[in-house]
């Protein structure tokens, strides 16, 4: 099987969306098609946020989104963050996640960033042996807040 990984265009959002839509990745909540395209429109307008594909024959199989940052911290050298990491499950164990990982590290490498990150469900044991695999190691702790849409509530 050949994979092609490209960047995704606003043709490829129903393909991702139903990617998106797997259990192990959101049970079938994704956005609708407006709100995809106007949230890819944003993306777009970021210097080094970028929503990769990838291809087999003409089907899209996976997908990930990959930010490079500045930072004004390490003597200003970037750092890059993986999220959205997809594998259509009827093609899981046919190295379609590891070659969109090694895409992903090249271009971190080819920006000069000092890491590239990723975050990972605690839940997701098959995905943490996965990302070790490639050489990915557990670092620190990842904290997260569930931050409430409404304007008059109050945290502290």
């Amino acid at each position: 099987m050949q994979i092609f990984l490209r960047q995704a265009t606003k043709n490829d959002l129903p393909s991702v969306l139903r990617l998106y839509a797997q259990p192990d990745m959101d049970d079938g909540k994704i956005l609708n098609a407006a709100d995809a395209e106007r949230v890819f429109d944003r993306m777009g307008r970021y210097p080094n946020y970028r929503l990769y594909v990838a291809v087999t024959g003409q089907q899209i199989v996976g997908s990930f989104a990959l930010l490079v940052m500045d930072n004004l911290a390490h003597q200003g050298t970037p750092s890059a963050i993986v999220e959205d990491v997809v594998v259509d499950s009827s093609h899981h164990g046919q190295g379609i996640g590891k070659f969109m990982m090694q895409h992903a590290i090249k271009i971190a490498q080819s920006e000069a960033c000092y890491k590239l990150m990723l975050s990972s469900n605690i839940k997701r044991q098959r995905a943490h042996r996965f990302y070790e695999s490639l050489g990915f190691e557990r670092h620190g702790y990842s904290f997260r807040i569930d931050i409430s849409c409404q304007p008059d509530s109050e945290m502290f």
